[in-house]
C-alpha cells in the first residue's frame, strides 16, 4: 500500500499523534498529570493511535507530494485532523459514558496535532529547497522580469527542480513599491529602465520575462535591451495558458513574433459559450487544420457531449484526435474522414451524428494557388460550404458558424470571391432556415499552416534570403488562440444571418515582420540574412479591407466583436446562379466560372487582365501583365522604430 518513503511519513505521523496527546494532557494539568487521570490518558492514547492513523489513510492523506506542500495542503491537513479528532472523541466518550472527562484536553490535542503535522511538512519543504535544491544552482545567472504571480510561480518551480536550470539572482519590476523587497528570498533589484546596468552589475547570462499579459511595446523594449546587453532572453506562455495557475520550467520559451505584436488577452464570456457548447454534439469541419484544430481544443474545454472531427487529411486528423483524447479523456472524440465536397457523405454524416453545433473551418485559403486552380477553389469553398449549410438546415442544427476572411471584401482573387459567395449563400439560406447561421470574418492568423511566419522561419533556418512581395504590403494579424476564442464567443452571440467582424487591431508591415524575425533569431537583417523583394503574386493586394460598401458596423456586447448591418438576399436567384457556377467548375470552364463569380459577387475585380484565357495559363505566359490594382492607405503599426 505504501512506498518506503510514505511508510516513513506514516510512522512519523503516528509519533506526532502520540506526542500531541501527551502535550495536551501536560498542558491541561500544568505538566503534572494526576494519578487518577492516568487511566484516562492510556485509554485516550489507545483510541487516537487506532482511529487517527486509520482516518488519515482512508482520506488519502499520504497521496500528496509533501515536497510541494502549500496552503491547500494545510487545508487538507486541517480537514483530516478535525475529522479524526471528532471520531476519536466520540469513541472516547462512548467508552467512558459515566466518567467526567476534561474537554479542554481534546481542544488542545486538536490544535497541537494540526500544528505539528503542518510544521513537519513545512520544515521538510524548507530544508529540501534550502539544502537539497538550493545548493545545486549550476544554471546560468538569471534575472526574472516581473515580480508578480507569474514570477512567483516561476521561481518556486525552478527551485523545485533537483538540478536547477537557472540560478536566480534577482527580480526586475517597474512597481516602485516593490524595489528592495524580497519575493521568496530573492530581491527586487529595480525597474526595466535600469535593466542593462543591472545585467552588467550582476554578471547576468539569462533573462526570463515573466509578464504573460505585457503588451508588445513593453516586450520589444525589454528584448532590445537584452540584445544590447548580449544576454539570452526567454518568456513564459500567454496568460490564457497559465489560467489554471500551473507552470513548468519546460514552458519557458523563446520570445516569438506573436509576443511582440502584443495583442491584449481575450476576455471570454465563458457562461455564454458554455450555454451552447456544454453537453452538446459539436462538429468541426477542417478539424485537422490550424484553425480547425484550435477550435477543437477550445471547444473540448467546455465539455461537449461529443466532438466530431471532420477532415479529409488522415494523418493530421489522427494527430489532433490523439492529442484531444490525451488532454480531454472525458470528452467523446469521433474522427470522421470526409470531404465537404462529397454532398452525399456530408448529408449521411449529419443524419448519423445529428450535430447541434457546427464550426465550418474547411476551406482552401492560399491565394496564388487558388488562382492556378479556380475550379477547385469553387468546388471546395463554395459548394463544400453549401453542402455543410444544407445539411445543417435539413438536420435542424441549432448553430452553424462559418469561418470567413477579410479577403472576401472587394475581392481581387478567386479565393476571396469564393469565400464571399459562401457568405452570400449562407446569408440567403438563413432567411428560410431554423438553423442559426453566423459568419465570422477576420484576417491573417499568425503561425497558421502556410502563413508567412512559418515561411520566414524556414527561410531564415536555411540562411536566407527572406522573400517579401512588396515593401508596402500590410496585413491584419491575430494569433490562433485569439481568433478561435473569438469565434467561439461570436458563435454564441449571433441571432442568425449576421456577419461578425473580429477586431484585428492595427495592420503591420510584412517587411517589419521579416526584419523582427531575423533579429529574434539572433541575426542582423541585410547583413546575416538578406531580404529580397519579389513583387506581388497573382490576386494579392497591398492591403486588405474589412468592409464592403454599404455594410454598416454596429457594436456588440463584446468589445472585440462587431456586427455588420443586415443584408437581405433572396435564396432562389443565388441558387440559380450557383447552378451555372457548378457546371462551369465541374467542366473546368474557367471563363464561364469567372463570369459566374462576377455575377454572384459584383465587387469581384481580378487584379490582372483577363482576355478570355484561363487565368492560371495566362499568368504563366504573361506574368508581366499581372499589375496590382490597389495601393496602401491604411495606418501601419511598425514592430520597431525606423
Amino acid at each position: 500500500m505504501f512506498s518506503k518513503r510514505r511508510l516513513i511519513v506514516f510512522l512519523f505521523d503516528i509519533l506526532l499523534i502520540a506526542l500531541a496527546l501527551c502535550m495536551a494532557f501536560l498542558l491541561r494539568f500544568d505538566f503534572t498529570i494526576p494519578q487518577q487521570q492516568f487511566d484516562l490518558f492510556w485509554e485516550c492514547l489507545l483510541v487516537v493511535m487506532i482511529v487517527k492513523p486509520l482516518v488519515f489513510v482512508v482520506i488519502g492523506f499520504y497521496n500528496s507530494l509533501w515536497r510541494y506542500a502549500s496552503v491547500q495542503d494545510a487545508i487538507e491537513i486541517l480537514k483530516g485532523v478535525t475529522l479524526s479528532s471528532v471520531l476519536a472523541v466520540a469513541a472516547i466518550f462512548f467508552l467512558r459514558q459515566f466518567t467526567p472527562i476534561p474537554r479542554s484536553i481534546f481542544v488542545l490535542d486538536w490544535i497541537l496535532l494540526f500544528a505539528l503535522l503542518a510544521a513537519s511538512r513545512l520544515v521538510w519543504r524548507v530544508w529540501r529547497e534550502t539544502y537539497v535544491v538550493g545548493r545545486s544552482c549550476e544554471g546560468p545567472r538569471t534575472l526574472i522580469i516581473g515580480a508578480g504571480e507569474a514570477g512567483s510561480l516561476l521561481l518556486k518551480e525552478i527551485r523545485r527542480q533537483p538540478h536547477a536550470a537557472y540560478s536566480i539572482c534577482g527580480f526586475i519590476d517597474d512597481d516602485d513599491r516593490k524595489k528592495g523587497m524580497k519575493l521568496h528570498g530573492v530581491t527586487v533589484l529595480g525597474g526595466t529602465k535600469q535593466l542593462k546596468a543591472l545585467i552588467a552589475a550582476n554578471e547576468i547570462e539569462d533573462v526570463i520575462i515573466a509578464m504573460p499579459s505585457a503588451d508588445g511595446k513593453t516586450l520589444r523594449g525589454i528584448v532590445d535591451c537584452c540584445k544590447d546587453a548580449n544576454v539570452t532572453f526567454k518568456t513564459l506562455p500567454s496568460i490564457g495558458e497559465l489560467i489554471d495557475g500551473t507552470l513548468t520550467v519546460s514552458q519557458i520559451k523563446n520570445v516569438e513574433i506573436e509576443d511582440l505584436l502584443g495583442r491584449e488577452p481575450v476576455v471570454l464570456d465563458r457562461e455564454l459559450i458554455g450555454s451552447y457548447l456544454t453537453g452538446k454534439r459539436v462538429l468541426v469541419t477542417g478539424a485537422a487544420g490550424s484553425i480547425g484544430s484550435e477550435i477543437c481544443r477550445q471547444v473540448a474545454q467546455f465539455g461537449p457531449a461529443k466532438l466530431i472531427l471532420l477532415d479529409q487529411a488522415e494523418t493530421p486528423l489522427y494527430e489532433i484526435e490523439k492529442e484531444l483524447i490525451a488532454r480531454f479523456p472525458k470528452v467523446r472524440i469521433m474522427p470522421l474522414i470526409a470531404d465537404v465536397r462529397d454532398r452525399d457523405k456530408i448529408m449521411l454524416s449529419f443524419d448519423e451524428f445529428a450535430p447541434e453545433v457546427v464550426f465550418h473551418a474547411a476551406a482552401y485559403k492560399h491565394v496564388p494557388m487558388m488562382e492556378y486552380n479556380p475550379a477547385q477553389a469553387v468546388l471546395n469553398n463554395v459548394f463544400g460550404s453549401r453542402n455543410v449549410a444544407d445539411a445543417a438546415h435539413q438536420c435542424k442544427t441549432r448553430n452553424l458558424v462559418m469561418i470567413s476572411t477579410d479577403k472576401a471584401v472587394n475581392p481581387t482573387n478567386v479565393m476571396g470571391a469564393t469565400k464571399r459567395t459562401a457568405e452570400i449563400y449562407i446569408q440567403a439560406l438563413s432567411r428560410v432556415s431554423a438553423t442559426r447561421f453566423t459568419t465570422v470574418r477576420f484576417g491573417n492568423v499568425l503561425g497558421s499552416n502556410g502563413s508567412v511566419i512559418p515561411l520566414f522561419k524556414e527561410q531564415i533556418a536555411k540562411g536566407g534570403p527572406v522573400t517579401v512581395t512588396d515593401k508596402r504590403v500590410i496585413r491584419y494579424f491575430m494569433t490562433i488562440p485569439e481568433a478561435t476564442q473569438l469565434v467561439l464567443q461570436a458563435g454564441g452571440m449571433g441571432s442568425g444571418s449576421e456577419i461578425l467582424l473580429l477586431d484585428m487591431g492595427e495592420p503591420v508591415r510584412i517587411i517589419d515582420l521579416a526584419e523582427e524575425l531575423i533579429r529574434l533569431s539572433g541575426l542582423t537583417p541585410y547583413e546575416d540574412i538578406d531580404i529580397v523583394i519579389t513583387g506581388l503574386r497573382p490576386g494579392e493586394k497591398l492591403f486588405e479591407e474589412l468592409l464592403i460598401d454599404g455594410e454598416g458596423v454596429l457594436p456588440t456586447a463584446h468589445s472585440k466583436i462587431k456586427v455588420l448591418g443586415p443584408v437581405h438576399i433572396d435564396l432562389q436567384p443565388v441558387r440559380d446562379e450557383l447552378g451555372s457556377l457548378y457546371e462551369a467548375a465541374r467542366s473546368d470552364s474557367v471563363g464561364e466560372l469567372m463570369e459566374s463569380l462576377k455575377r454572384l459577387v459584383p465587387e469581384f475585380k481580378p487584379s490582372y487582365s483577363f482576355n478570355g484565357e484561363a487565368p492560371h495559363t495566362f499568368q504563366r505566359m504573361r506574368p508581366d501583365l499581372f499589375a496590382p490594382a490597389h495601393s496602401a492607405s491604411a495606418k501601419v503599426i511598425p514592430l520597431r522604430k525606423s
